[in-house]
């Protein structure tokens, strides 16, 4: 049997994408827990009509203690005896189950629940989601919606619920002692409610803009840290420190916006809650000097009064709250749930590689606009070979190879894997058969080995060993110590490697792609940042690494591509020429000039010119 913390699995996949409307996403991110925020629910309410009956059960002693002829402790042994019974143990009994549930089984699980489908969901969007916004900002809202929805979930079943099943218990109570009283509770409550109803919306406006605008400041925050080193290279510490300050100020203004409403409401909230008793006491008193009630009643008709008067604090205090949660639950879904740009095919079926054969046929991306991306590609890549692209800045190298990753989907034509069309299979068979080493190689700030074991997350200690060494980094990560003190391969990198030399990226990296060991490898300037002393060591590492697979390789050094079995050229989106080394050499054509250029062929033309 589960335990009552074990009843809500906190990380039960949703059922499909989430929907952009409130009520659709709080139901898309709360479902398989309805069921036990119902009994949470149920709960709540059967505390709020405990709390009435307290003062129910205050009347009953007093009207007892009025009625006793003689002693009240003989005379009336039984009121008293369930009186102190309801007070010392059903009431807290009540209270500990509320806050047990509350605590234990609604809160922690209903965050991660929430938390872990926006995330499971974000991961999911194509790269543009993410080079469209601040890393920061995003994180920051995805902590903001679990954390806000978790609280309205947590205050409507611990707080407004209690407070409405008080309500109804209370109108019902001073109901049956004279209808007036009654009827009186009834027009407050009313009165009451138009308040809410007028405030309310202000609030969760004004907090949702403040939420946004707190996104921002992290947003900023964490953009200016992440790139530290270019601040302080270009001394730009007081733009930065500007920039900071425009967002902390827009974040200052939205914040004294939502404090003027909070304000007015709590005025509001306080002139209202001080009639509530004077009104039901007066009211109670006059009744009672017409012999209409007894003191059992005017003691439960104050008891009521000065609970409800108590309690519209604390709970217009949480209406804010869940207003304001819900302002800030609508922003995050705004940002976090636009639809997928890039989806995966219904019938989307894995990627099987046996040959490494690929194809590219008419194809053309141009990134939605009329110039730029590529134009009518034909291109064959066959089993095993080993093809490198060339071209200037801006041809369609990286563009090519996006695409072949399906970082984007084709406008016109088809990329084909062994005969099959990488729009028809998923996204992850495919990224899962393809290795790549790229230039600006990406680091978790987390240990050596768990870096490297990325490429395959069951890869045991042993195999992590083996790929350090084919990569040529086994000796400088067995000497490496981080800041704590943590050695060899458990020592951290630091954010996106940054304890590291470019060297030592690119050796961890080809690593990680020796031991993902995909049959398609692709190579994307993977040296191009590195002197040629280091360039000469990694070499060694890639040649190691391309042994047996379909390589794609991209680079600016035209001599780390010499060797390759192909090159195709390419300018302005199109294939200009396609040969090996010595074909193009002889062709005397763009490659050629690149050529010249690089082995100082280019500074002899210029002298010529003149």
């Amino acid at each position: 049997m589960r335990r009552p913390s074990d009843w809500i699995d906190p990380f039960e996949p949703a059922s499909g994408p989430p929907p952009r409307t409130l009520i659709a996403f709080i139901r898309w991110a709360l479902e398989g827990a309805w069921t036990v925020l119902l009994a949470g629910s149920l709960l709540a309410i059967m505390l709020g009509v405990i709390e009435v009956a307290a003062a129910m059960v205050l009347g009953l002693v007093v009207d007892a203690a009025l009625a006793a002829e003689g002693s009240v402790f003989t005379e009336a042994t039984m009121t008293l005896v369930g009186a102190t019974l309801f007070f010392v143990a059903l009431r807290p009994l009540a209270y500990v189950a509320s806050t047990y549930f509350n605590t234990m089984v609604i809160q922690p699980n209903v965050f991660n629940l929430v938390l872990s489908r926006i995330n499971r969901y974000t991961i999911g969007q194509a790269t543009t989601f993410f080079d469209n916004d601040f890393a920061g900002r995003i994180a920051q809202k995805e902590m903001q919606t679990a954390r806000a929805l978790t609280d309205v979930v947590v205050e409507i079943v611990t707080s407004i619920l209690v407070a409405l099943a008080s309500f109804v218990g209370a109108i019902i109570l001073v109901g049956t002692v004279h209808p007036a009283i009654g009827a009186g509770l009834l027009v407050w409550l009313i009165g009451y409610g138009a308040m809410i109803r007028y405030f309310m919306p202000r609030v969760r406006r004004t907090s949702k803009a403040r939420a946004g605008a707190r996104a921002n400041v992290t947003g900023q925050i964490v953009d200016t840290v992440t790139n530290i080193k270019t601040v302080k290279l270009f001394a730009h510490a007081d733009h930065e420190d500007r920039a900071a300050l425009n967002a902390m100020d827009t974040f200052r203004t939205r914040t004294l916006a939502y404090g003027a409403v909070a304000t007015a409401f709590r005025f509001w909230l306080v002139m209202l809650a001080g009639l509530l008793p004077v009104f039901m006491v007066g009211g109670a008193l006059l009744l009672w000097n017409t012999g209409s009630l007894s003191a059992g009643d005017i003691a439960a008709t104050g008891a009521v009064a000065l609970r409800l008067a108590q309690m519209t604090g604390w709970v217009s205090h949480t209406l804010m709250a869940v207003y304001a949660n819900v302002g800030e639950t609508e922003d995050g879904m705004r940002t976090l749930t636009p639809p997928y740009t890039l989806r995966d095919a219904e019938d989307a079926g894995e990627l099987q590689v046996t040959d490494g054969h690929i194809r590219i046929e008419d194809l053309t991306f141009r990134y939605g606009h009329d110039v730029g991306g590529l134009e009518d590609i034909d291109l064959e890549i066959r089993p095993g070979e080993k093809l490198a692209v060339v071209g200037a800045s801006g041809a369609g190298k990286s563009t090519l190879v996006s695409l072949l990753l399906r970082m984007y989907d084709t406008e016109e034509g088809q990329i084909s894997i062994d005969g099959q069309d990488i729009a028809k299979v998923s996204q992850e068979s495919l990224r899962a058969r393809i290795g790549m080493v790229t230039q600006e190689t990406a680091m978790f700030n987390r240990s050596a080995f768990e870096n490297i074991r990325y490429g395959s997350p069951d890869a045991t200690f042993e195999d992590v060993i083996e790929a350090a060494r084919r990569a040529e980094a086994h000796d400088f990560i067995e000497v490496m110590q981080d800041h704590e003190g943590r050695k060899g391969y458990d020592a951290h990198l630091g954010e996106r490697g940054v304890k590291l030399s470019g060297g030592q990226r690119q050796r961890i990296a080809l690593a990680r792609a020796i031991l993902k060991d995909a049959p398609i490898l692709v190579l994307d300037e993977a040296t191009s940042a590195l002197d040629s002393e280091v360039e000469a060591q990694i070499q060694n590492a890639l040649e190691r690494v391309m042994e047996g697979k379909t390589v794609l390789a991209i680079a600016h050094r035209l001599s780390t591509i010499a060797h390759m079995d192909r090159i195709v050229v390419m300018h302005d989106g199109r294939i200009a020429e396609i040969g090996t080394h010595r074909e193009l050499l002889g062709k005397r054509g763009l490659y050629a000039r690149y050529w010249d250029r690089q082995s100082g062929g280019f500074i002899r033309t210029q002298e010529a010119a003149e």
